[in-house]
């Protein structure tokens, strides 16, 4: 039996739509559970998203669904955008699955047993947006990692997680591939030495969770909840056989985010202790990505859907990008004119053309067959002897999740074999009668090069290496090949023929992707039947969606919305900005009286008016249900 490797993505709050940095950790992941299978191993592949907890009831609540409703709703948009991201996952957990709940109620039980949860108070504050209590010496100017947080005082059962301090600074030390990269490493350590408190894990103030045994009224805590959803995608609470085979003897790899690290490399493994459970191999943690060189926020209007980025550029270039562009570990910037230069370059001309020039000439000088009289040149073995070179860095970035760096060596083999074609001349050998053996071996060379290419390619880009491997005439499934059986040079079958090239990377012309991109609305909007304020009766008022918001300079009451009408997007200026922050009003459906004359509001063009009301001096928009279609007209 194969060797069981389990990785998983964090699970996903489904209350907001899945953004770049979610597609980034999900795709790491699919990366290297492709990677794994291809040396041989059995793969569990676990990503979810985590439906439990005061916000997501009140989000359920704020937009008229129950939470069992609100949470089947939006966990659609994650299984949606991971199949059109080709993302090979094995489970997809929800932890409202009564499997999930049977193994959150297995761990608690075992914990309590063991003496390490207690009935308390807490008396602090709370942030809800990262459900999660925040001891003070983790606020900055009263707020936690830059958000909001409220006074809580409660009746709470607690988690010892003080009991643990030591021994997870032994275990961490003991284990230097517990926590990646390095960096991240050493924060977790710094962060134990200020000491650990005890960790609350029920709440009483909301019921949308899975309740508490120990007491009646009380809901375990989300950490509790969600963290154990590892355990549950190995088969904890269903199968002690599989479980041993996933967890207990396999190799176990966590991948989240940098905000979550401390979570998953202090609570987590705390709680795997008390429970007389094994810790993970690795959690890796990777840094988070700004857009154009700024922090991506809906505010900003800047957030990067996946999904039309997809469409955009394509799927595989889409996921090279991402794992080329970024270091492990450290912040990136998403830029389109990078992308551009990524596709063109790396994609288009160097793998893109090797492929083509190859495949055409094999169909010039011997009709797509490939043949092969050995008259080997000591340039051929420099081309093996790099080969293997390649393998052996590529196991090894990718086993410290350096995947920029795996990139870069699969392309020095590839930028070989194009300099392999410009020093052996193919066209000049073709015109040589005793030159045909060295022509047939230099033909072969590539297109054996070409196959092994496919293969390591294809945990990055698996449409991309199928294609190729379709072009080189085989029939094959990329995602059953095993990599064993390319570290020999001279696989490729002998009398094969290959099909006729296809483009896989089109050139893209930027100019005309940022032209397409330049207007966010439409400057020049002409208004027919204009009318003024004091014509308010024949006023046409219709239903839109706020897509942007921000800040108009010198102007502490101005806020500037870019909004949808269903038909075009305008810009409208409104002086609410004392009573709203920005980045709640983007998605928002409100109304707007659309036949406004344009008017100039601090240099900014105001085409059409936000309704709104005003309630003891405070001004507050009219907001319409979700449900509303887009541009209905309000009568």
């Amino acid at each position: 039996m194969s060797k069981s490797f389990y990785i998983t993505t964090p699970i996903y709050y489904p209350n907001a739509a899945p953004h770049v940095g979610t597609a980034y950790t999900t795709i790491i992941c699919d990366v290297v559970a492709r990677y794994k299978r291809l040396l041989g191993y059995d793969v569990t592949f676990l990503t979810g998203v985590d439906e439990h907890g005061q916000k997501i009831q009140q989000a359920a609540e704020k937009n008229g669904f129950t939470p069992q409703q609100w949470v089947d709703k939006m966990s659609l948009n994650f299984t949606t955008l991971w199949k059109k991201l080709n993302i090979s996952n094995t489970d997809f957990m929800r932890t409202t699955q009564q499997r999930h709940i049977n193994s959150v109620k297995k761990i608690i039980k075992i914990v309590n047993e063991k003496g390490d949860i207690y009935r308390g108070e807490y008396s602090g504050k709370y942030c809800v947006s990262e459900e999660t209590f925040v001891p003070e010496n983790q606020l900055v100017d009263g707020k936690y990692m830059g958000k909001e947080v409220i006074d809580v005082k409660e009746t709470s059962y607690f988690f010892k997680l003080s009991k643990y301090e030591d021994k997870l600074l032994k275990y961490i030390e003991e284990n230097p591939n517990f926590i990646k990269p390095e960096s991240k490493k050493n924060e977790v350590i710094a962060f134990i030495k200020q000491g650990l408190q005890d960790l609350s894990i029920s709440r009483t103030v909301f019921d949308w969770g899975i309740p508490l045994e120990l007491e009646e009224g009380h809901v375990i805590y989300v950490w509790f909840d969600a963290l154990t959803n590892y355990l549950t995608g190995a088969k904890y609470s269903e199968d002690k056989g599989r479980f041993e085979d996933i967890w207990i003897n396999g190799e176990v790899n966590h991948v989240v985010g940098k905000d979550i690290l401390r979570f998953h490399a202090i609570i987590w493994p705390a709680m795997l202790m008390s429970a007389g459970i094994p810790l993970p191999q690795t959690i890796a943690a990777h840094g988070w990505w700004t857009v154009e060189g700024e922090k991506m926020s809906k505010s900003l209007g800047n957030v990067v859907d996946p999904a039309k980025e997809v469409d955009k550029y394509g799927l595989d270039a889409f996921r090279y990008y991402l794992m080329r562009e970024a270091t492990f570990g450290h912040d990136a910037d998403y830029s389109k004119r990078s992308m551009v230069q990524r596709i063109n370059s790396d994609l288009a001309n160097d793998l893109g053309n090797l492929l083509n020039r190859t495949i055409g000439m094999q169909k010039k000088y011997f009709n797509l067959e490939v043949v092969l009289n050995e008259a080997n040149e000591e340039i051929d073995n420099e081309l093996k002897d790099l080969w293997n070179k390649t393998l052996k860095e590529l196991d090894r970035h990718m086993n410290e999740y350096q995947f920029s760096e795996a990139l870069k060596d699969i392309w020095k083999f590839i930028s070989r074999l194009n300099k392999y074609i410009d020093e052996c001349e193919p066209w000049k050998l073709a015109k040589e009668e005793d030159k045909k053996d060295r022509l047939s071996t230099v033909m072969y060379n590539l297109v054996e090069g070409l196959y092994k290419i496919a293969i390591v390619i294809s945990p990055f880009m698996p449409q991309t290496a199928q294609k190729m491997i379709d072009q080189l005439g085989l029939i094959e499934d990329v995602t059953k090949i095993k990599l064993k059986k390319f570290k020999e040079w001279g696989i490729y079958p002998i009398g094969n023929k290959l099909k006729d090239p296809e483009p896989i990377f089109p050139r893209i012309d930027l100019e005309e992707i940022e032209e397409e991109e330049k207007e966010e609305f439409n400057s020049n909007l002409k208004i027919e039947n204009p009318i003024t304020i004091n014509d308010f009766s024949k006023v046409e008022m219709k239903v839109v969606q706020i897509e942007k918001v921000s800040r108009v300079e010198n102007a502490d009451k101005l806020l500037k919305f870019i909004v949808n009408t269903g038909t075009e997007k305008r810009q409208i200026v409104s002086g609410i900005a004392k009573w709203y922050k920005e980045e709640e009003l983007v998605g928002k459906k409100v109304m707007a009286v659309l036949n406004l004359k344009p008017v100039k509001l601090k240099g900014e063009i105001s085409q059409g008016m936000l309704l709104t009301t005003v309630e003891k001096k405070q001004t507050k928009l009219i907001f319409i249900d979700e449900n509303v279609k887009l541009g209905a007209s309000v009568k």
